[in-house]
């Protein structure tokens, strides 16, 4: 569980650190292999979600909470 708080508290600082105008971003690693990134905008309250897949395009997908968002982040690095 307390690699859930640790991305939680990540998401946290994105909001908390929000207000430049351009979007913050945070990338999640798992043994220096980029999983997923994931871009905070102030405007809308939102969080976008990249997801990186080999040979693959990157997804994006948008979460206006951070719970959902966490633990999307939560599964990716599993």
């Amino acid at each position: 569980m307390s690699q859930l708080l640790g991305i939680i508290t990540r998401l946290q600082n994105l909001q908390e650190n929000a207000g430049s105008g351009e979007p913050l971003q945070r990338f999640f690693e798992v043994e220096g292999e980029k999983r997923c990134s994931v871009k905070y905008f102030d405007k809308s309250n939102t969080f976008e979600l990249e997801v990186y897949q080999k040979g693959d395009k990157p997804q994006s997908y948008q979460f206006d909470n951070i719970d959902m968002i966490a633990m999307e982040i939560f599964d990716l690095l599993q």
